[in-house]
């Protein structure tokens, strides 16, 4: 008795000490997360409201789960999953595409399927989630009554039962489409599945990232549809010219997909009710030559409407003419309900792209819902047998969200030293705007090669007729390289990890950042922003700086540097209680934002960086709403690698 006496006074010292606990409300809705983004269109919304603004100050880490994952040296990686949580089971994949099913709320492991990757035909180890489908026909403890389906870096779908983690053997071959037919030769790291499919009409849906400039006649970019239950290939859809053979004869005499066509490497979105899919696109390869392109580069950068049913173009609409840039339209297109100046709704689209753009579109046409101007753009710089677009699409609301210039003169540096040398750098190069073209002198391409805004996308507050969006300003230096001055580097020994070969062009390509001597970025920040845009007016309602310099700094230094942002790759996600939840940038933390003002609520630290998109669940009346996020650093970025999976909840 003494000891429970003891141990209950030894309780009430230890809260006495502590801040006051919030009260946890257990009235309001609750939700799963059974999308990548919360929902087949997109938006990263969760109608969830226990966590709200004035308690989530109280957030803490509620479990970790390890997957044991880092990639080997020699390759990319980041942990960049968003989680699936479906019938109390939380779904992700890890970089290397093991599918890994836990215990939402105990972080639990349930069972793990490993797909055995091919190492050798794999550069970079990525995996953004997964897609889940329920048969509405099939018993609901039927086997594969609930599945999931997994795209892989080495060019496979699989379809799994969701309840055991077996392979759902009456898909494709015991469980297996190999995605390498029809494509013809493939070098490694060259097709790999990043993200995950869509799902409409009995349709799973998928592109695949194509290495962007290892050479002219890289694989397709096709995006195919398999029938959800076989497996069986229902269309492709290649970005060839309307009118122009999809198909062609390659060097071995075998029938192939048009090579060299624009891909679609990140997230589509599902209109379920108007069976259309929306696929955005990247760039005809490779990214920075187009003078032999005779019009293969009609849909690249694009947003492309298809029709699950036959895989037609319903619309499309084109965001860069003749991309020499890489200004793919990275980011998953958000389905939202667009509300006119006479009060009327029409369903609609926002794209956004590694421009810095963001175009609102009408979702069964693709015309514009605000004006987007034709702009003239710089002609000078690109090399003989070159052709530039004289102008450029540039949407008039929402405004650009990245600067369009970089002159000598805006040149950024911490001292004299490193401001002077940025400065000089810039006067070295061709800066004539965005859409400079990229030239043998070399020029400023601003926003950079990862924009602008990514794959992380657009999260919508539909409630508060709110997108919320987040982009960085890290400006990168382009230069053309002769084949002869390309090969005698190589010859060398002396070609750099920023230098790509563009074989079958006239030129190389070097493509880097541009950084001080000190490593910080030449141009001046933020260097990552998080931006609300009003989607009734398509004005822009706050900007606010993301993320800290703490862990590029030397501390305590990092502390004099505030407001410098970072960047980042991720995304954000919003609640109905008015909170945005981001991670993304180069410091460790998951941070929380008032979607009404941008005011930066919490920010809770995390084992490494987290390059992903978080997802937030609430599974019944009596329990807590949990923000999963996972904390795997980028290799690309430069932060250190982790295996974390993190769950925050109140206490």
């Amino acid at each position: 008795m003494m000891k429970k006496m003891l141990a209950a006074v030894g309780a009430l010292a230890v809260i006495g000490c502590g801040p006051p606990q919030p009260e946890v409300d257990f009235s309001g809705p609750t939700a799963d997360w059974p999308e990548y983004r919360a929902a087949a269109g997109g938006g990263g919304y969760s109608p969830l409201t226990q966590i709200t603004p004035t308690n989530v100050s109280a957030l803490q880490v509620a479990w970790t789960y390890n997957t044991g994952f880092v990639a080997p040296s020699g390759t990319w990686s980041s942990f960049q999953t968003t989680p699936l949580v479906v019938d109390n089971t939380l779904y992700f994949c890890t970089p290397d595409d093991r599918v890994v099913a836990l215990d939402p709320e105990t972080g639990a492991e349930h069972w793990v399927f490993d797909p055995e990757v091919d190492e050798s035909r794999v550069v970079i180890f990525t995996c953004r989630g997964v897609s889940h489908w329920r048969d509405p026909d099939a018993a609901s403890d039927a086997a594969c009554a609930s599945r999931l389906f997994l795209g892989t870096v080495d060019a496979r779908l699989i379809a799994l039962d969701a309840r055991t983690g077996a392979l759902c053997a009456e898909f494709g071959d015991g469980g297996i489409v190999d995605l390498t037919e029809g494509l013809g030769e493939i070098r490694r790291g060259e097709y790999a599945v990043t993200s995950p499919a869509a799902i409409v009409d009995g349709r799973l849906v998928t592109g695949a990232l194509v290495y962007d400039n290892l050479r002219r006649d890289a694989p397709s970019g096709v995006v195919r549809a398999f029938d959800v239950r076989s497996g069986a290939l229902a269309w492709s859809w290649s970005a060839v010219p309307p009118g122009a053979e999809p198909v062609e004869v390659d060097a071995e005499g075998q029938r192939v997909y048009r090579r060299g066509t624009a891909n679609a490497w990140t997230a589509f979105s599902a209109d379920r009710e108007r069976g259309l899919v929306f696929v955005p696109t990247g760039n005809t390869a490779p990214d920075h030559w187009g003078g032999d392109r005779d019009g293969l580069d009609h849909y690249s950068s694009s947003v492309v409407a298809l029709r699950a049913a036959t895989g037609q173009v319903a619309w499309h609409f084109r965001t860069v003419h003749h991309d020499l840039w890489d200004y793919d339209v990275g980011a998953q297109p958000v389905l939202f309900d667009f509300t006119g100046s006479d009060g009327q709704t029409r369903p609609a689209l926002a794209a956004g792209t590694k421009a810095g753009h963001v175009y609102l579109l009408d979702r069964e046409t693709g015309e514009p819902l605000f004006p987007v101007e034709e702009r003239a753009v710089p002609q000078e710089g690109a090399p003989p047998g070159e052709y530039l677009s004289p102008t450029q699409p540039f949407p008039t609301a929402p405004p650009p969200l990245h600067p369009e210039r970089l002159d000598p003169e805006d040149a950024f540096g911490f001292t004299f030293y490193d401001r002077g040398r940025c400065r000089d750098v810039i006067e070295s190069l061709d800066s004539d705007g965005i859409y400079t073209p990229p030239s043998l002198r070399g020029s400023v391409l601003y926003p950079g090669m990862v924009g602008g805004i990514n794959w992380g996308s657009l999260a919508l507050d539909q409630s508060r007729e709110r997108l919320v969006v987040n982009t960085q300003r890290i400006a990168t230096i382009l230069r053309l390289v002769p084949r002869a001055e390309f090969e005698a580097i190589v010859a060398r020994g002396e070609k750099s990890m920023f230098m790509e070969a563009q074989q079958g062009t006239p030129y190389a390509i070097l493509r880097e950042p541009l950084l001080s001597p000190f490593g910080a970025p030449c141009n001046p920040p933020p260097w990552g922003t998080l931006v609300a845009i009003d989607t009734r007016r398509g004005q822009v309602v706050w900007e606010v700086t993301l993320g800290t310099v703490e862990g590029m700094a030397p501390w305590p230094l990092h502390h004099f540097f505030e407001g410098l942002g970072t960047p980042n790759l991720g995304g954000p996600i919003t609640t109905a209680s008015g909170l945005t939840f981001i991670a993304a940038t180069t410091d460790p933390y998951l941070r929380a934002f008032s979607t009404e003002t941008g005011e930066e609520l919490w920010r809770g630290r995390l084992p490494a960086t987290g390059q992903a998109s978080p997802a937030t669940y609430r599974l019944g009346p009596d329990r807590r709403q949990f923000v999963v996020i996972a904390a795997g650093g980028h290799a690309g970025l430069g932060t250190p690698l982790s295996d974390a999976l993190v769950a925050f909840a109140l206490p």
